[in-house]
């Protein structure tokens, strides 16, 4: 019999590799630029994507700008203000801005590791219930349609519905509740101490897993361990 019977699980990070950095406003990779600035049919060689990417960084160090990334996924318009703010400051044109959005936005644009199919698979046949517990302002359940994951998940609680953002409680709260689980039912698993480690506040044991940065790697064997749940 599982030690859990619940297991809420972060998405970015935990599940897929961020298409940024864990501080906010540092992108994490070239692709991401290199692929907005080809949507535009604008030079996209490696001297203009470096160019970007350091601009982006520096302007990710500014005060008023990392200030201005809290409590952004609280709704669709704040993640979209601080955004702006952040690309205003690097001095982006507001043409490969908007394409970069886009591309930030596209919660379908996203490779899941290579393990979370077999542990959700595992989790599900066991009888365990899982929610994706999400700092995020789009849905991001079609991205687990189109993985063939979604049936795998019992409920998505997603920040900018929620109108609560970890470390609050509430929005763990919220899971547990919705899930019609105990806090000591249930295991929360994420990648950041001060954002899903916040867990533990709402009496709930946490696991954490360092952030993935490659969809190759495996870490999820840790979840199963932890609730005493057999690999597919």
């Amino acid at each position: 019999m599982p030690f859990f019977k619940a297991v809420l699980l972060d998405w970015v990070g935990t599940l897929i590799v961020p298409k940024w950095g864990p501080t906010r406003g540092r992108p994490r990779g070239a692709s991401w630029i290199e692929r907005s600035l080809t949507q535009v049919g604008w030079e996209a060689s490696s001297a203009e994507v470096a160019r970007i990417s350091a601009a982006l960084s520096a302007a990710g160090k500014r005060p008023d700008v990392a200030e201005g990334w809290a409590g952004a996924d609280l709704s669709a318009a704040a993640h979209q203000e601080s955004y702006l703010r952040w690309v205003m400051a690097a001095g982006l044109d507001c043409i490969l801005a908007e394409a970069m959005y886009e591309a930030l936005c596209d919660a379908v644009d996203n490779v899941f590791a290579v393990d979370v199919e077999p542990t959700l698979g595992a989790l599900k046949a066991a009888g365990v219930k899982v929610a994706i517990v999400s700092d995020i302002h789009v849905d991001i359940r079609p991205g687990f349609a189109k993985a063939g994951l979604d049936t795998h998940v019992d409920d998505f609680v997603l920040s900018f519905e929620r109108g609560a953002c970890k470390p609050d409680p509430a929005i763990f709260r919220t899971a547990l509740e919705r899930l019609g689980v105990q806090p000591h039912e249930t295991l929360m698993v994420g990648d950041r101490s001060g954002h899903d480690g916040a867990a533990v506040e709402a009496g709930i044991t946490t696991l954490l897993v360092p952030p993935l940065t490659h969809a190759t790697e495996k870490r999820l064997h840790l979840v199963l361990a932890a609730c005493g749940v057999a690999g597919c």
